[in-house]
C-alpha cells in the first residue's frame, strides 16, 4: 500500500482534500490570509471558509450573539448576588468559587455553560449548587474541536501505562493520516 502524503496547503486543492487532513490552526491563519480569507475565529470555522472559498462557494459568516450588557460582578460577593445576562467566568467570580469550594475549583465546561445561560436571575448560590450537582459524574465528553485531548484520553485508556514520547509519537502518526484512514480515538 503506497502512502499518501499530506497535501501542500495551495489554491489548487478542493474543499473535500483539505478536509481529509489535520491540519494546525496557525497553518489554516497563514493559508486563509493567502487566499484573501478572514483568519480569525475558531479552528472549525476557519476551516469552513477555506473550504467555501477553495469550492468556490458562499460562505455566510455565522451571527454572533449579543451577550447583553457589560456589567460585570466586581465585588464584594455573597451567595446571594445575582448573575448579571453576559457575566463572563472572571477572576472576581472565579476568588469567590475558590472561597466556597477550595482550590480545586475550575471553570469547566458545566459552569462556563451555566454562567453562558444566566438570564439575570439567577444568584451565585445557585451557581454553586449547579458546581456541586455537576461533580463526580463521572469522565466527561470531550467536544470535537478538542481532537488531541480527545486522543491523549483514548491512548491512555489503552496504554495506561504508556509514557509521554510514546504518547506524541503515536499523535503524530496519527495525525499525519487522512480522517478517512485513521482509526477510532
Amino acid at each position: 500500500m503506497i502512502e499518501e502524503q499530506r497535501p501542500q496547503l495551495t489554491e489548487r486543492l478542493n474543499a473535500a482534500e483539505l478536509l481529509r487532513w489535520y491540519w494546525l490552526k496557525d497553518e489554516l491563519s497563514d493559508f486563509a490570509r493567502s487566499l484573501g480569507v478572514r483568519s480569525t475565529g475558531g479552528k472549525e470555522l476557519l476551516t469552513r471558509r477555506i473550504a467555501a472559498k477553495l469550492d468556490g462557494t458562499p460562505f455566510v459568516e455565522p451571527i454572533r450573539q449579543s451577550r447583553g450588557g457589560g456589567a460585570q460582578l466586581t465585588g464584594p460577593l455573597t451567595a446571594t448576588t445575582v448573575i448579571p445576562v453576559g457575566q463572563r467566568c472572571s477572576q472576581v467570580v472565579r476568588a469567590w468559587f475558590v472561597d466556597q469550594v477550595g482550590p480545586s475549583f475550575w471553570f469547566d465546561a458545566e459552569m462556563r455553560a451555566f454562567f453562558a445561560g444566566a438570564d439575570g436571575m439567577l444568584t451565585l448560590q445557585d451557581a454553586l449548587d449547579h458546581y456541586f450537582a455537576t461533580r463526580g459524574q463521572g469522565t466527561k465528553r470531550i467536544d470535537e474541536q478538542f481532537e488531541y485531548n480527545r486522543f491523549t484520553r483514548a491512548w491512555h485508556e489503552a496504554n495506561p501505562s504508556g509514557e509521554r514520547a510514546e504518547l506524541l509519537h503515536a499523535w503524530q502518526e496519527y495525525r499525519s493520516r487522512p480522517v478517512d484512514r485513521r482509526g477510532k480515538v
